[in-house]
């Protein structure tokens, strides 16, 4: 019976020691770059699909997308301790030690890198490279300097999508995937404007600086959700002007870029973590609905 206990026991910790790992990855970042790749791999496909090439560029971005973000999980250990909706993350609760996050993460960015550059094209493989590197070593230690981190912060956040077109085409230089990356860009800053308004008191504790500064009626957080939804929707337009869409995917991603836009005017208006909270759980379903409705547009046409 001790024996039995005993190997219950082990199976348990490493169970848990696995969810650690995994854990660090941030699972839901992940399968949003992941997903935001594939998009840009099926509309700059010409022809027919490689499915072979896409499982390739699916495996490489989840490799180096993850140690990205355990990565960071590294490099913010210690304000991660400092707030609250993050103090039990693996490394901060000392489940991980920093040594072993370290190696982890860099293991899986460097498999990853190489992994697209060998078995997808170099093309995807630097674009890859360059999201790892602006996330890493601009964003993350901007996030505690200036506010204007966010501007930053969504060029990596974007730049997985053009990684999927290059991943499927093998260039950078057509202008349906800059329309992408301008889709995903423009979500980013209310997404994570909305975020920093429901957990500003965190953030401060933590010192970080996601937003305005000298701002105290929000007016400049305001300017900065409400003129970046207004951009989307010509930028959401612009790819059925390019006749790489439907009107399928046109009637959908109209309607949802206009209610997105009525939360960042709720939001506007009040000013209140009520309406940024709600604000924040649109963006959280805009982007997958834009997703969505350019996947079946490309399946039914």
């Amino acid at each position: 019976m001790n024996r039995i206990q005993t190997e219950t026991t082990g199976i348990q910790q490493l169970l848990a020691t696995i969810n650690d790992y995994y854990e660090l990855t941030k699972p839901g970042i992940t399968f949003t770059v992941v997903a935001s790749m594939l998009i840009g791999f099926l509309m700059g496909t010409a022809g027919s699909v490689n499915y072979l090439l896409m499982v390739h560029a699916i495996f490489g971005t989840w490799m180096i997308a993850a140690g990205t973000a355990a990565h960071n999980m590294f490099m913010e250990r210690g304000v991660d301790g400092l707030m609250k909706r993050t103090n039990k993350r693996p490394l901060p609760a000392s489940r991980v030690t920093p040594q072993n996050g370290f190696i982890f993460s860099m293991s899986l960015i460097f498999a990853g890198l190489f992994y697209l550059i060998f078995m997808v094209n170099v093309v995807a493989g630097i674009v890859s490279l360059a999201t790892t590197i602006i996330y890493l070593f601009a964003y993350t230690p901007l996030k505690r300097i200036s506010a204007l981190n966010v501007f930053v912060g969504a060029v990596p956040g974007a730049l997985p999508v053009v990684g999927g077109w290059a991943a499927s085409s093998g260039t950078v230089f057509e202008h349906g995937m800059w329309i992408l990356f301008g889709i995903i860009y423009c979500w980013q800053i209310p997404h994570v404007m909305a975020i920093a308004w429901v957990c500003k008191n965190d953030y401060e504790h933590a010192g970080f600086k996601m937003l305005p500064k000298n701002d105290p009626k929000g007016y400049k957080a305001v300017l900065w959700v409400i003129v970046p939804l207004l951009i989307l929707i010509p930028t959401v337009y612009k790819l059925y002007v390019m006749e790489l869409v439907s009107w399928l995917y046109l009637g959908g991603a109209l309607l949802t870029t206009i209610v997105f836009l009525w939360y960042g005017v709720k939001f506007a208006f009040s000013r209140d973590i009520s309406t940024a909270r709600a604000l924040m759980f649109a963006s959280f379903v805009y982007l997958p609905l834009i997703w969505i409705f350019i996947f079946l547009d490309w399946m039914i046409l």
